[in-house]
């Protein structure tokens, strides 16, 4: 039987990538989205591949929306073995918060918490049972560097707020393995040449999936609570 990969954010840049490169690995991969039928194209592009993949609507945003989302991934599979939460937004410069952390309006923190946080907190709260069941998981937190409360940080606070206890996330459901074969860390991609990212950012799609991959795909014994980019271990 395939193991069973979800990626959400998985009609564009890191998570469209992400989802080929763990089905060329062998998994079915569930490409979660907000809009599947705009996707058509690339999930049609896999196939001729020969990839495994299925598109299915979530929007994170709405805890309707991860209800039915899962409710559906336990009537088809039953279980879960890697669960990438990679969907996120970022908003700060629709309100001049990118430039001024004094500019930055309650609206936009709540909406970006709301997606970037609370929305893969509560999908992995209502995932993590089908992975212990198993005994098995691989759950990965994509963060970023922004995030880091050893590094210091200014504007775009609403992206760095929410990524930070995206990270905490992590540590939370991490302490929640005992014994399971399940890891849960936080990865960041680095700066990404994608929509999110812009053209001026110092890294490839490739290169800012190779630990996410790296983290869904760990050995039995590989690391769990952490945060790493490109596989090496990153400071809080």
């Amino acid at each position: 039987m395939k193991k069973i990969a979800i990626v959400t954010g998985a009609n564009r840049g890191l998570g469209l990538a992400t989802s080929e490169a763990l089905a060329q690995r062998g998994f079915k991969v569930v490409m979660a989205m907000r809009n599947p039928d705009k996707a058509q194209k690339q999930v049609n592009a896999f196939k001729m591949k020969d990839l495994d993949v299925v598109p299915l609507k979530l929007d994170l945003s709405q805890e309707k929306s991860i209800n039915e989302f899962v409710e559906v991934i336990r009537k088809e599979f039953g279980f879960v073995d890697v669960l990438v939460n990679n969907a996120g937004i970022l908003i700060d410069s629709e309100d001049g918060g990118n430039s001024s952390l004094f500019k930055t309006k309650s609206a936009t923190i709540q909406k970006t918490f709301t997606t970037n946080t609370l929305g893969p907190f509560l999908l992995t709260q209502k995932i993590f049972p089908l992975m212990q069941q198993e005994g098995y998981g691989r759950i990965v937190n994509v963060s970023s560097g922004m995030a880091q409360l050893s590094v210091p940080q200014n504007a775009s606070a609403s992206y760095r707020i929410s990524k930070t206890a995206l990270n905490m996330v992590t540590n939370l459901f991490a302490s929640e393995v005992q014994g399971a074969d399940i890891c849960v860390n936080s990865v960041s991609p680095g700066w990404v040449r994608t929509d999110m990212g812009g053209p001026h950012a110092d890294r490839t799609i490739e290169q800012g999936i190779k630990g996410i991959v790296w983290a869904a795909t760990l050995p039995k014994g590989g690391p769990n609570g952490g945060f790493f980019r490109d596989s090496a271990p990153l400071p809080w």
